[in-house]
């Protein structure tokens, strides 16, 4: 490996690529000069280096034509002058086009890339009926853009790393210098350093890498796609990460509750904030114990049913020739298949897959006797209940969460629902998010960050910062 300032030449290059058929070489005699331009055709923007690089060079006088005055003066934002061989080949396939001298042996890169970006559009997984409803893209450069004109803090930091053995891809911590807590922030920083992958995809792939436990389901890190979203919480303490190539922020520490926020509850008055709060919470417990309650009480306790619904059971499940743990299964996994189904098929056409599939196959699974009709509304409420989370990853851990339950619900009846319940307790409590509790702020309990995550309360209640993240300034709200 050559050292810093001691570049390849064009066949060396062509040698480390592999004699790739993009990599073009364009030879200018200008004066005494001999200019090699070395580039990727398809990484570059050919007018950048047609206008102000090769146009530029042949403009100039010919005293000019040396490597210190062009570094100096080409007309290009970004140039990379000290460089060792594998930023070199990096930089040359980010769309970095390379000018040697020949005649001095020297040599420096300029930045030409075309970079293929899509236009800011509204967010597709996390919509909302109030608040601003752009998304983030899969350009880093565009995301920080987005990030700095919504919060012109000059405190707002951006910390730059890469990762990524193979392929190298850029990483910016986005923090609030006098706010977030300098222990968490070396923490993620730690964990980033220590990440030594071929290639890392997608943000989700990177918050897996950085998650505490990696055999739970319960997801310990946010992820979101809206700046509003990303802007609240990094001005409460907390830390994003963005990944070049990724329209989703990593947010983190996070907590049980925090999945159950959405950015609109900011923006609707209190009260309503409130009741949608405890909706979405009552609905995840429905989603994880009505079809387990069903199967224990079917099972083992027919003393807890009224007995005129008894009888409307008893005839629903005449027919059935399956005990209620196999019945619930089986349309607990019918409706998992017509999720999944919908889910990848083209939008318009699933959207039609998973009403008319839901009617006809729950229609013809209780005509055929596989099924009684009142398990198929309780599983409809469970399922339900699972999509009530904004985010998508707590949705699909209750989903998984709710299988065990209905398991031992099967067995042990409501002792094994009780034995689900301190399962699910006592794991939870284990679990941290960038080794901060997760269950918090019940466990450990903090009176004053009950109102960031249970509740909502009038905005004049809000004049600190939520405890658990530990920020410098703890002060949202200053009297005047």
């Amino acid at each position: 490996m050559k050292s810093k300032n001691d570049f390849l030449d064009y066949q060396e290059i062509r040698t480390v690529l592999n004699d790739s058929p993009d990599l073009m070489c364009r030879k200018m005699e200008l004066g005494r000069q001999t200019i090699q331009i070395v580039f990727m055709k398809n990484l570059i923007n050919q007018e950048v280096l047609n206008e102000y690089v090769i146009k530029y060079m042949q403009t100039i006088p010919e005293k000019h034509l040396n490597y210190t005055y062009l570094v100096n003066n080409i007309p290009i934002e970004e140039i990379k002058t000290e460089i060792e061989k594998n930023e070199f080949i990096s930089s040359l396939l980010k769309g970095f086009s390379y000018i040697y001298f020949l005649n001095e042996k020297k040599g420096f890169m300029v930045n030409c890339n075309n970079t293929l970006e899509r236009s800011i559009e509204k967010a597709e997984t996390e919509s909302l009926v109030y608040g601003p409803k752009i998304s983030f893209t899969e350009s880093l450069s565009s995301n920080i853009k987005i990030i700095r004109q919504n919060l012109n803090d000059y405190n707002l930091c951006t910390d730059s790393l890469t990762i990524g053995e193979r392929v190298k891809k850029e990483v910016r911590i986005v923090y609030i210098k006098d706010i977030a807590n300098d222990e968490t922030l070396n923490n993620l920083k730690e964990r980033l350093e220590k990440i030594k992958p071929d290639n890392i995809n997608d943000s989700s792939v990177l918050a897996q890498c950085l998650e505490d436990d990696h055999y739970t389901f319960f997801p310990q890190l946010l992820l979101t796609e809206l700046p509003d979203r990303f802007i609240y919480s990094i001005l409460n303490g907390r830390i994003g990460v963005f990944m070049d190539g990724s329209p989703v922020a990593i947010i983190g520490p996070a907590n049980f509750f925090s999945f159950f926020e959405s950015t609109e509850d900011i923006y609707l008055r209190w009260s309503l904030s409130t009741f949608i709060r405890f909706t979405r919470i009552f609905a995840m417990i429905v989603s994880l114990f009505l079809t387990a309650f069903y199967v224990a009480t079917m099972t083992y306790h027919f003393e807890l049913i009224p007995s005129k619904l008894l009888i409307i059971i008893g005839q629903s499940r005449s027919q059935v020739p399956f005990p209620p743990l196999l019945e619930a299964l089986l349309l607990e996994l019918l409706i998992e298949l017509l999720r999944e189904a919908g889910a990848r098929l083209p939008s318009k056409v699933g959207q039609t897959m998973g009403i008319v599939g839901g009617i006809v196959v729950g229609q013809a699974t209780v005509e055929a006797g596989l099924t009684s009709n009142i398990l198929i509304i309780i599983v409809a409420f469970s399922a339900l209940g699972a999509f009530l989370a904004p985010i998508y990853e707590m949705g699909t851990a209750i989903r998984i969460a709710r299988f065990p339950c209905i398991i031992l619900a099967g067995l042990w009846g409501l002792n094994g629902i009780m034995i689900s319940v301190c399962i699910l307790m006592v794991h939870l409590l284990k679990l941290t998010s960038l080794n901060k509790p997760y269950l918090a702020p019940l466990y450990p309990f903090r009176k004053e960050d009950l109102k960031y995550f249970l509740f909502r309360l009038p905005h004049h209640f809000y004049t600190k910062r939520p405890v658990i993240n530990r920020t410098k300034d703890t002060i949202r709200i200053r009297e005047r």
